[in-house]
């Protein structure tokens, strides 16, 4: 069986923890912020400009992704996505365009858009056609590295319960076409409850388990590729990694990785349970479900449902327990200072609460939404330097 034996020792084989990052960014035109369909020539001119591949595309002409070297710690893997962040960003500023970085952009119309002409969105649209020609979205993707195919799927299956915690804390997308909808991540909504095979994945027990499920999805030709199958939370066929795919894409590039670091820090957390032979809490799919909603619904201004106690907590609560899950490994993984800037986060807001405390104060969408706009063409370049005293 190919997944149970070729993929299975990809995981064998891999390494513990190595990380690799991915940012989707919205192609803007710089006056109207409206979303524009002109990937192929951005693509060709960071690409060029600034060494290639250096932009890869994500089904539509007005989405532009970066990711990061598969690095060996969380550090490499960060400075080498800020220098790629500041590529794109000077390669669209020398065409005339900007870059938005939010869950989805508040009010172009998917309408729109057009599709990257490739054979693999070619068969992507030709099989979902109206899901996939909605899904103008961007989010933050985060890969580690797990060694051990049953190792691997003992992760999983406990950080599922993770997933709406960390969809809470990224909420960037409060507004679409136009209007506030009620929800703090619209992205999740009009990705994941659209798309097939996404969402919240079933536990899987062993890799046996999950090689058969996958193997039945290439037999019944229900998927040609293993990435369709579209899980926020998947074991990657090619990486061996465990790729979170829950978060909302980040305007502030200190808020992507503090987010990304967390997700990195959760994994190590239970690969350190594992091994030290403690049994993983594992959760029916149903009761997360519940939590999903509320975080996509609600964000840090909500409860979420301690699924351990089955009582309610409030979102920042849940995540500070997070953090505190984390900090005994911080120093080793090197993520001190992402972590502090999750507690920030909890603290002061993240982008969809300070978006609509904005909007409610009776500023429109547009005005919002260019600030956004500046941060994700900005907030990758270091603070300036005190002046000297004196």
């Amino acid at each position: 069986m190919e997944v149970r034996e070729e993929i299975g020792a990809v995981f064998d084989n891999g390494r513990d923890l190595t990380v690799g990052l991915e940012e989707e960014f919205q192609i803007l035109d710089a006056d109207t912020l409206s979303l524009t369909n002109r990937y192929r020539e951005l693509k060709e001119h960071a690409d060029e400009v600034f060494g290639g591949p250096l932009v890869y595309g994500e089904l539509i002409q007005s989405e532009a992704e970066i990711n990061s070297v598969a690095g060996k710690n969380f550090a490499e893997s960060r400075e080498d996505l800020r220098s790629k962040r500041a590529a794109l960003t000077r390669a669209a500023a020398d065409l005339g365009l900007a870059l938005g970085s939010t869950g989805v952009h508040p009010f172009s119309h998917w309408r729109d858009q057009r599709f990257i002409d490739s054979d693999h969105y070619r068969r992507v649209i030709d099989e979902l056609k109206y899901v996939a020609w909605t899904n103008n979205t961007f989010g933050l993707h985060v890969h580690a590295g797990i060694r051990g195919a049953d190792r691997a799927v003992a992760v999983h299956d406990a950080y599922r319960s993770y997933v709406p915690e960390l969809l809470a804390l990224s909420a960037s997308s409060p507004f679409y076409h136009g209007d506030e909808t009620q929800l703090h991540s619209t992205r999740s909504q009009v990705f994941v409850e659209a798309f097939p095979r996404c969402g919240d994945p079933d536990p899987y027990g062993d890799w046996a388990t999950y090689a058969d499920y996958a193997d039945f999805l290439f037999a019944t030709n229900s998927i040609t590729e293993s990435t369709m199958i579209w899980w926020t939370l998947r074991l990657h066929h090619l990486f061996g990694t465990l790729e979170v795919r829950a978060m909302d894409a980040q305007p502030v590039f200190e808020d992507s990785m503090a987010m990304a670091g967390l997700s990195l820090g959760l994994v190590a957390a239970l690969l350190d349970r594992y091994d030290r032979g403690e049994s993983l809490p594992v959760h029916p799919r149903r009761f997360i479900e519940e939590n999903r909603w509320r975080a996509r619904s609600h964000g840090l201004d909500g409860k979420l449902i301690d699924l351990e106690s089955r009582t309610e907590i409030s979102a920042v609560e849940a995540l500070k327990r997070r953090v505190g899950q984390v900090e005994p490994l911080a120093e080793e993984l090197g993520l001190e200072a992402e972590l502090a800037r999750v507690e920030h986060i909890l603290t002061e807001g993240n982008s969809a609460q300070q978006q609509l405390a904005r909007f409610r104060n009776g500023e429109d969408i547009f005005t919002i939404f260019s600030d956004t706009v500046r941060l994700s063409m900005t907030s990758h370049q270091p603070a300036p330097a005190a002046a000297p005293e004196g």
